[in-house]
């Protein structure tokens, strides 16, 4: 018998934990490899179950390889000895994965390596290099505005050398090998909702489902983006078939409304319980259809995997102006917003956790639920909502329809259908159907 995962409330303070944990992560300069990536994963095996992977430069995954690993000890540009644009000031200003760099320069030299955003002047951009060897600079444009004709001194003190690619992985098996694969990108550095917003939902998610055992099993994965999702499907191709639904979660932070994307199935059952849970938990809750674009959802739905894993933001990439930006900041992501998308989850999961498929034992007319204490001692009134929907599941266990199929049909809600159900199957009237709820 399963855990009652939705009742496995958010504690009093959970917002606030959640925006300190951000708030400790945000100096970290994170990429997709490198030593900001394994700081953060130290932070949250201090607060979860974590074994941290270690994956060589140069090994094979997919149609991928393994690049150099890629640290930063200082990057700078200077004037007259003085630093106009400084990565200990904000590691934005650093073109992430730049190349080493020692030099002077005219500004019409650097002018190429310099990056910035016209329409936002005050604002820093946040640009990557991983696969195209270069260096560059981001900086505000009022800043690049400023810049003088004259001789600038570069230094771009990087490491881009063998090491490895690091990833965190943390299992809670239930009492069934079916797991539900969750994951968040942790490859960019001080975006706030971009992705420290899913790194701390995820790591407060982590340790809810430790103390609420479950029926599924959870496997929670702190990946870069990309090549981390292909990385890991490279090396556990072996057991995806054990995967029944998935979430990837990012930029759940801001203001904006829950917003689901469709695994490429389109019905999985996870496509199927977010859209009958987040409307109840937000009324503007947004609905959209996979596309082959946006974070590690597009490598699990690749068609030789075809994994039923969907996505939950609440801005989607692209879509809100801070976005990849030094706007995207500490305060643009909410303490409420954080508890709000935890709690959204934790609902999801309830679903997903107790779907089940049950057969009636006595089909043939309504079986006698008083003789079983089941029904009311005195009739007559009208029919209560709990003898309501023992007449919904038993209608509808014939082993097709789910608990969850009954909750939409009955429009009855979940937690009391799956009661009931609890109890028939206890008086001896259903048999749950083992079967693929993928």
């Amino acid at each position: 018998m399963s855990v009652d995962l939705p009742r496995a409330r958010t504690p009093a303070g959970t917002g606030e934990r959640l925006q300190a944990l951000v708030r400790e992560l945000f100096p970290i300069c994170r990429s997709i490899t490198g030593d900001g990536v394994r700081e953060t994963l130290a932070a949250v095996a201090e607060r979860i179950p974590l074994d941290v992977h270690e994956v060589p430069t140069g090994a094979p995954v997919l149609d991928w390889t393994v690049p150099n690993e890629w640290n930063v000890r200082d990057a700078y540009i200077a004037k007259d000895g003085r630093r106009i644009v400084d990565f200990a000031e904000s590691n934005l200003h650093l073109v992430n994965y730049s190349e080493p760099f020692r030099g002077k320069l005219s500004l019409e030299e650097l002018r190429p390596r310099l990056h910035s955003l016209p329409e936002h002047p005050s604002w820093i951009p946040y640009r990557t290099s991983y696969y195209s060897p270069t260096w560059g600079f981001c900086l505000a444009d009022e800043e690049l505005r400023r810049l003088e004709e004259a001789e600038y001194e570069v230094v771009v003190d990087t490491t881009l050398a063998p090491g490895s690619l690091t990833y965190g992985e943390c299992y809670l098996p239930g009492e069934r090998e079916d797991e539900v694969l969750l994951t968040t990108h942790v490859c960019h550095p001080s975006l706030a909702n971009d992705n420290l917003s899913g790194i701390a939902v995820l790591t407060e998610l982590g340790a809810l489902l430790q103390e609420a055992r479950g029926s599924l099993s959870y496997r929670l994965l702190f990946i870069p983006g990309t090549i981390g999702s292909i990385t890991w499907l490279a090396r556990n191709k072996d057991q995806v078939d054990r995967i029944v639904a998935g979430l990837t979660l990012a930029c759940v932070g801001d203001g904006a409304p829950l917003t689901y994307k469709r695994s490429r199935r389109g019905n999985a059952t996870i496509d199927r319980a977010a859209e009958y849970t987040l409307p109840r938990v937000d009324e503007r809750a947004r609905f959209v259809d996979f596309i082959p674009w946006g974070w590690d959802e597009r490598q699990f739905n690749s068609p030789g995997f075809n994994l039923p894993v969907g996505s939950l933001c609440r801005s989607r990439e692209g879509e809100f102006t801070e976005y990849h930006s030094s706007a995207d900041g500490l305060d643009f992501v909410r303490p409420e917003a954080l508890e709000h998308a935890l709690s959204s989850v934790v609902e999801l999961l309830g679903v997903i956790d107790d779907e089940r498929h049950y057969v009636n034992l006595a089909p043939e007319g309504e079986p006698q639920l008083g003789k079983r204490g089941l029904y009311p001692t005195v009739g007559g009134s009208a029919a209560e909502q709990e003898q309501i929907a023992m007449l919904w599941v038993l209608n509808l266990s014939d082993g097709c329809h789910s608990l969850l199929d009954i909750a939409e049909r009955s429009q009855l809600p979940f937690e009391l259908v799956r009661e009931v159900a609890l109890r028939l199957r206890d008086a001896g009237l259903l048999a749950e159907r083992v079967e693929d709820r993928s």
